[in-house]
């Protein structure tokens, strides 16, 4: 207690002591200086800091308290004090904030003296250096204006209070002035100093004693034009760009706050439209509210002078025109077209959904091309229409076609642009006034969403002008000339569309309407809602020739108009339904509960419907089709059902012929390109354990027969689930970087259930409580765990892929099974009378045993659950494969044997591949001779297949040396050998699409860990069989030098940038190059011609994936970019051009250049190892290329191309993350923290190096274009990345840039740190003024 008496007894005393002090300078009429000089020297007598918080506050309140006659002498005192330093102006502005703007109107002249002290001094900031003075000041300030629970922010540094204050100040004048002008606005938030209650002051300036000013006129003039004055104060106080910094500071980290802003100021401007009161303060308002808007596109005008202002200011690469025909070959857009035609990939199913994929791109690609949202979907038109038209001519093989193309274009596209202008109708609806702010520093206003749509309506319209690719291909034209039609329809009847197609009837298809792809587009639209059919009065858009025309058309009735009239399902309806798409989605509803609770018969016709056409050609209703195809693999437990074992063998005839539809190539792939890779996984699952836990009955049936098994149908969905990830591959095989970090790892079954059980957690958040239960059941997280035999199957295999087999005993349920699956093969062989081997069968135990059983029922097949035989069958192979090796099977009857275990169970294949696969990267069985004679030969052929793919390499700009030497290499490993025997047996027609897809995957992996001659002896071998297929065989040998053979990568990645950019030959000229897009992945993907060749993109599209070392790709990526970006701005910038100078036109054109060689190599980059690679890009291959010193170059290097060169990498690093994570910050949260730490090791490392802890190899000129563009593109595109980067870091990199002259940048930057960042940004700029 004393030391608290003591504290309030020297307050006493310096308080009198002050008073005293002022009272005896009155006395002697000294002047405000020399008053205080005088109060100055008290202060120091009792040892106060100053400026003196306690000073202020003895002010303040003795102003509140004395009479109207001493005030005036206390405010003449108080400015003097202010501009003497003995007071903060921070401080004392905001106690008399508080206590001066409730009381204005009792107190008019109070009120406009204060308007005079803020309008001199509320930008007077300065440092201060004692840290108690810093904190009660702070304390202060927060106490005076509730900060804290305004803000909601704890208010610890002067800058946070600064920001604040001018904020409060701004907002309570504003609601001061809408009082005083009678104005009342609906609250929007916490009340304002100005209207706030006052009774948690102890003082008041409304003191009693006052007289009554009503009747005074002199002061009620003075409450008048107090109120223009507060405007203007505020008209002056904002436009400076102190203001502007603080502002813009709460509109990025506080939008609601900044919305109430605005909200008021559209308050006042609507109210002074309507009264004549407020004429006068028109202008003055007007400039207000420009202040205002000024800081929504308020943006530092970096320092131009300087090359690396020129570079972050420059404009983004425009298209040229929209009508112009080379706008679709605009390089700008080239990760649109990479992403797309890498998802047609047949090896590689997404796990993600391309609609969520591409919608992110498009916002990405919007921001970071600063385009139009025009110039946005019409690139994204183009790019999807040359993934259509470069499937013209395809090659023959078993990978997804055009059907899967035509999914991109018509389904995915439209979906990903329905999401873009959804999140923005979101956006839109959250607030009230019109504007928000998102992804922390990208603006939309009311109009966005316009825009959107206008946008799209406007890239249709344009996208008539580009023929060349609206040309339909044979299998759509009848769809296009019906999407044409019903447009002429509805212009000639006036209908609804729904009464036209969909519903009763259609018109004669055979009829032309001289339709293209933009028909169906359109259709595709808006099915979507995405436009209207005004559409169809587009001019041009109907050939009026049709419309003259539809009176003599003939009618066809619909099948499905047929079906949904209630017709039965006979044979021809079924075939129908199958070949013709259904249109709505009720028609696809009904044929899901015909599936479901129909007769057996009809269960089948309605799943082979759902997989035919509809799923294939029904765009318009795709995902709708494909919901429904993935819900009926999870069919519910009857009501009836009653047990034992799994309802799910009651649906057997459905779930066969669902599995078998819905395994073709094509319809897999769509179901990935819509996200359902997961889903699926999940639904397969539970038929798996069931029907692999299903006892075969005696007469269980081969899968060659077209009747429905359970061994066919586990086959169908084993080997169905099994393409959704590499099985064959060892579960820690990755891609490593020679640093020995890991780089990409391999697919899991574990994964995919993550992937799946994380998305319906989110999707609960949202999802409607009232669902019914099974729909509810269905949507449970599922694990691995939940079904044991499929978890020890995978476990095993796991195990079989990793290490060799133990040995069993005989008595081992597994050697049982085993020895009766030998039994089976071995009587095959004996009763074909082609068996060349010994008496005694191959056994599964170490020594060759007869077998036990010799009667006839030993012969037949055994009727054992599928996981009996799958578990025995690694032990089966290893006996027959030894025995072979051993001359004891012969190579003909080891394949036989394997053909007969195949037509067994079809889902041994998966255990065959494992096996073989296994044993050849173990590498311990000797090679055998394909020579024709004990193993089929590929010598025919070899030598024009070699030679083939060497043109194809050749043509691609890759050198290698050839394969094979005659036939003396003509050897194989004896499991690959088997392997490739065994599935040259299989037939290639539709039925065995689940076979092919399986085993040509798994082949051609196998075959990449033999020695190099290995793929094309194995494509041999396949040309030979199916000379259909020759063209692609040859493509996919060609692709196996890429695996380890780093050179011919390297050689690779070169051409795809010199065939998207033009030579650096010197004696070609890149100005007038027009390579871009066709040039990088071709205009048609066929191989077939005298001199075969391949896009070089389009071939390191299929080829990356097995490339082993993928962080090499990093270090020739980013070689080239380098090489390149150099290269091209030496020659657009070249003085010798007579076209161009070296001045701001020739560095807009050379940095065009460099994005366009920064785009290719951030898609390339992206595409080859995904989020994994562009962490090592961010963490160590861009710092390494900065720490590297330059080989020597072979000519001299202007700066202005190390310049560029460090602008590249930049925007290749930038565009690289935004790629992978997008540029907003609504992610989910692993995602968001693995961004935020990469982001951070990388700016931490720039930050190291720009305070000499590190010493670069790297040019100068490079490293600070480098790091000022790489700050300029991030503040300009990806905001949100630097709000996760550690404050202290940030303020090492503002230094920096400060210290290279570069404020506005260090600014920008600061500005963008998120909350914790104001005092910083508030202290820069106090410090650059």
């Amino acid at each position: 207690m004393g030391s608290e008496f003591e504290t309030e007894s020297e307050l006493s005393g310096f308080e009198e002591g002050v008073l005293e002090t002022l009272k005896r300078c009155e006395q002697r009429n000294e002047t405000t200086l020399v008053s205080a000089m005088e109060v100055a020297k008290c202060l120091r007598s009792w040892q106060v800091q100053l400026p003196s918080p306690e000073l202020g506050q003895l002010l303040v309140s003795r102003l509140c308290s004395s009479s109207s006659s001493s005030s005036s002498s206390l405010w003449k005192f108080i400015e003097q004090a202010l501009s003497s330093r003995l007071l903060y102006p921070l401080q004392l502005l905001s106690l008399l904030t508080s206590r001066v703007l409730p009381n204005r109107r009792s107190q008019p002249k109070a009120y406009r003296l204060y308007l005079e002290l803020l309008s001199r001094y509320a930008f007077l900031f300065y440092p201060l250096s004692e840290d108690a003075c810093k904190d009660k000041i702070i304390k202060s300030v927060d106490v005076a204006l509730q900060l804290s629970q305004t803000y909601k922010v704890r208010v610890l540094e002067v800058g946070h209070a600064f920001v604040f204050f001018f904020f409060s100040i701004v907002i309570g004048l504003i609601d001061s002035t809408l009082d005083d002008w009678g104005l009342r606005m609906t609250p929007i938030e916490r009340p304002s100093v100005a209207v706030r209650s006052t009774e948690h002051l102890d003082m008041d300036i409304d003191f009693r004693g006052s007289p009554d000013f009503k009747g005074n006129e002199h002061h009620e003039q003075m409450r008048r034009t107090n109120s223009f004055m507060a405007i203007e104060v505020l008209g002056k106080l904002t436009e400076s760009k102190k203001s502007m910094v603080m502002l813009r500071l709460v509109h990025l980290n506080m939008p609601e706050k900044f919305n109430g802003l605005l909200q008021r100021l559209r308050f006042l401007e609507a109210h002074e439209l309507v009264s004549s009161n407020f004429n006068s303060a028109n202008q003055l308002l007007a400039k207000l509210s420009g202040n205002i808007q000024r800081v929504l596109s308020f943006e530092y005008p970096l320092n131009k002078r300087q090359l690396t202002g020129m570079l972050v200011n420059i404009a983004s690469c425009k298209p040229s025109p929209c009508f112009h025909s080379e706008f679709g070959r605009s390089a700008c857009w080239v990760p649109f077209d990479i992403y797309m035609e890498n998802a047609m990939d047949g090896k590689q199913l997404l796990i993600k959904s391309a609609v969520d994929v591409l919608a992110e791109s498009i916002k990405t690609l919007q921001v970071f091309n600063q385009a139009s949202w025009q110039e946005t979907f019409l690139a994204l038109w183009l790019s999807a229409l040359r993934l259509v038209q470069r499937e013209r001519d395809p090659p023959e093989g078993p990978i997804p076609h055009l059907e899967t193309r035509l999914c991109v274009l018509l389904s995915i596209v439209p979906l990903a642009i329905a999401n873009v202008l959804e999140d923005e109708a979101k956006l839109s609806q959250a607030t009230a006034t019109g504007y928000v702010e998102s992804a922390y520093g990208h603006k939309m206003n009311g109009k966005a969403l316009a825009s959107r749509k206008d946008g799209l309506i406007s890239s249709l319209q344009v996208l008539g002008h580009f023929s060349s690719l609206l040309y339909p291909p044979a299998l759509v034209v009848d769809a296009a000339n019906s999407a044409a039609r019903k447009a002429a329809s509805f212009i000639s009847s006036g209908k609804n569309e729904r009464n036209i197609v969909g519903g009763g009837s259609h018109v004669d298809t055979s009829i032309r309407a001289g339709a293209n792809m933009r028909h169906l587009i359109v259709e595709a639209c808006i099915a979507r809602n995405l436009i209207d059919t005004s559409a169809y009065f587009w001019p041009g858009y109907v050939s009026a020739s049709i419309i003259s025309l539809l009176d003599s058309l003939p009618v066809e009735i619909s099948p499905w108009s047929t079906f949904m009239e209630g017709a039965p399902l006979n044979a021809s309806l079924i075939n129908s339904l199958i070949k013709t798409p259904a249109s709505s989605l009720a028609e696809i509803e009904k044929l899901y509960y015909i599936a479901l609770n129909g007769s057996e018969e009809e269960n089948s016709a309605a799943a082979k419907i759902l997989c035919g056409a509809s799923i294939s050609r029904g765009w318009n209703i795709q995902e709708h089709v494909v919901h429904f195809l993935v819900k009926l693999l999870s069919p519910p437990v009857p009501p009836s059902y009653t047990g034992p074992g799994s309802h799910l063998i009651d649906y057997m005839s459905m779930l066969s012929a669902l599995l078998f539809g819905a395994s073709a190539i094509d319809t897999v792939h769509i179901l990935s390109l819509h996200g359902m890779v997961p889903e699926v996984a999940a639904s397969l699952m539970p038929l798996c354990e069931a029907f692999g836990s299903q006892n075969s009955p005696s007469n269980n049936k081969s899968s060659k027969d077209d009747e429905p098994s359970v061994y066919m149908v586990f086959s169908l969905a084993f080997l169905f689930l099994l393409r959704l990830w590499k099985f064959y591959r060892p579960p820690l095989e990755q891609c490593i970087s020679e640093r020995g970090g890991v780089v990409r790892g391999e697919l899991t079954l574990e994964y995919l259930l993550l992937l799946r059980n994380s998305s319906i957690a989110s999707c609960q958040v949202d999802t409607n409580s009232n669902q019914n239960e099974s729909e509810s059941a269905l949507r449970k997280p599922i694990y691995i765990d939940s079904y044991p035999k499929l978890r020890a199957w995978y476990c095993q295999n796991k195990s079989c892929v990793a290490s060799t087999l133990a040995g069993l005993s005989s008595g081992n349920p597994v050697h049982q099974v085993a020895n009766k699956i030998l039994s089976m093969i071995y009587w095959k062989m004996t009763k074909s009378g082609s068996s060349s081997v010994n008496s005694s069968t191959p056994s599964s135990s170490n020594a060759s045993s007869s077998l036990a059983n010799t009667g006839e029922d030993a012969y037949q097949r055994p009727m054992l659950p599928a996981w009996e035989v799958l578990e025995a069958i690694p032990f089966v192979l290893e006996a027959i494969l030894t025995a072979c090796a051993h001359g004891r099977l012969s190579s003909r009857d080891l394949t036989t044997g394997l053909r007969d275990l195949v037509d067994f169970l079809p889902a041994s294949l998966a255990a065959i591949i494992s096996y073989f696969s296994a044993e050849v990267t173990r590498g311990i069985w000797k090679p055998v001779q394909m020579n024709g004679k004990d193993w089929p030969s590929p010598a025919a052929i070899l030598p024009s297949v070699e030679s083939e793919i060497k043109a194809i390499l050749a043509a691609a700009g890759v050198d290698v040396p050839s394969c094979s030497d005659g036939n003396s290499n003509l050897i194989l490993p004896l499991p690959m050998a088997a392997l490739v025997s065994l599935t040259i047996t299989f037939k290639l027609d539709k039925s065995m699409e689940y076979i092919h897809a399986v085993a040509g995957l798994a082949l051609e992996n196998c075959a990449s860990g033999c020695h190099w001659p290995s793929m094309p002896i194995i494509g041999s071998l396949w040309a030979q069989k199916v000379r259909r297929w020759h063209d692609f065989i040859v493509v996919s040998c060609s692709r196996s030098v890429f695996r380890q053979n780093k050179e011919a990568v390297a050689q690779l990645l070169r051409s795809c940038f010199t065939s998207f950019l033009g030579s650096l030959d010197v004696s070609t000229s890149s100005l007038s190059n027009q390579s871009s897009v066709n040039g990088l992945l071709g205009s048609t993907i066929s191989a077939c011609a005298i001199c075969p060749s391949i896009a070089p993109g389009f071939l390191y599209l299929r080829s990356c994936r097995n490339i082993l070392n993928v962080q090499y790709v990093n270090d020739v990526i980013v070689g080239l970019v380098a090489e390149y970006a150099g290269e091209l701005a030496a020659r657009w910038g070249s003085t010798d051009s007579p076209r161009l100078k070296s001045n701001q036109a020739s560095l807009s054109l050379a940095t065009a250049r460099a994005r366009e060689v920064a785009a290719l190599g951030a898609s390339l980059l992206c595409v080859t190892g995904g989020v994994h690679l562009v962490q090592e890009l961010f963490r160590d291959t861009i710092p390494t290329w900065l720490l590297s010193s330059r080989k020597k170059r072979l000519h001299k290097v202007s700066s202005v191309s190390l310049i560029v060169e460090g602008y590249a990498m930049a925007y290749l690093l930038i565009l690289s993350g935004a790629i992978v994570w997008g540029v907003e910050a609504n992610l989910t949260s692993w995602v968001f923290c693995k961004r935020a730490r990469i982001v951070g090791i990388h700016m931490d490392f720039l930050a190291g190096v720009l305070e000499g802890n590190i010493s670069l190899g790297c040019d100068p000129a490079t490293w600070k274009a480098y790091l000022s563009c790489l700050v300029g593109l991030m503040v300009s595109f990806t905001p949100s990345w630097i709000q996760e980067v550690k404050l202290e870091t940030l303020r090492k990199l503002a230094n920096g840039l400060r210290g290279w002259h570069e404020c506005e940048l260090a600014l920008s930057l600061l500005e963008r740190g998120g909350t914790a960042a104001i005092g910083s940004v508030v202290e820069l700029v106090n410090v650059i003024s």
